[in-house]
């Protein structure tokens, strides 16, 4: 019997954007694609349907919550692995395959995307969050034991793998967690090298400006440093 394999992107204002990404996924990779939005009022939802997405309309504010409704949501419409990225346009999403590959194979249990290690478009990354994704890495591999190359929105974990890591955190800090919990959790994690390119329309709500990126990194650390002391206690106890 096929696995069944479900898409969550999660979005706020992305029209524009949103539509190519939704088609770009093959459905002879993903069976669903469930597009959460945060309350977008630029015409977000009617577009993502448009382009063949369930659209779920997610009024508590949070990148991570986001995330946690549509795997929620696809755990109920019978997926076994889902698969996340962003409605910006910027994952290759013609080679979700390769994230999703490994996972339904059983060769791994969490699967990412590799921005650092992959091709960028000019543009696509500014310095400073190739630089922090070398350091958190660097971070990770100290206190989770996998040294991750990046924080990419593009991964794909069983369904049941995700919802035993316990996650917390419902802002931009759910990608960060989710590692350090899958690493300290044992899973089997391989990144993949992928190809980045710059978001088709509208402007990043982290990257974007400096208020956005402050407050993004800020929620970063502090995630960084809750997580790893939750499972310094755990290990001890």
């Amino acid at each position: 019997m096929r696995v069944r394999v479900a898409a969550v992107i999660p979005v706020l204002n992305e029209a524009g954007a949103i539509g190519p990404t939704v088609r770009g996924l093959s459905r002879e990779v993903v069976d669903v694609i469930i597009v959460v939005d945060g309350g977008s009022s630029d015409g977000t939802e009617e577009e993502a349907r448009r382009a063949g997405a369930e659209v779920i309309r997610e009024e508590r504010r949070g990148y991570g919550r986001a995330c946690l409704t549509g795997a929620e949501q696809a755990r109920r419409e019978g997926a076994e692995v889902v698969l996340f990225l962003d409605g910006d346009g910027a994952d290759a999403t013609e080679e979700a395959g390769q994230i999703v590959g490994p996972v339904l194979r059983g060769d791994a249990d969490f699967v990412l995307a590799s921005r650092t290690l992959g091709s960028r478009e000019p543009g696509s990354m500014g310095v400073h969050q190739i630089l922090a994704g070398q350091l958190i890495g660097r971070m990770l591999g100290v206190l989770g034991g996998f040294r991750y190359s990046d924080m990419c929105a593009f991964r794909a974990i069983r369904l049941d793998r995700l919802m035993a890591l316990g996650m917390r955190e419902m802002s931009f800090g759910w990608n960060l967690e989710m590692q350090l919990r899958a690493a300290a959790a044992g899973l089997r994690v391989r990144e993949v090298p992928l190809p980045y390119r710059r978001r088709i329309a509208g402007r990043s709500k982290v990257a974007g400006n400096l208020r956005g990126t402050l407050k993004a990194g800020s929620r970063i650390m502090l995630t960084l440093f809750r997580v790893s002391a939750e499972l310094r206690r755990g290990a001890r106890a």
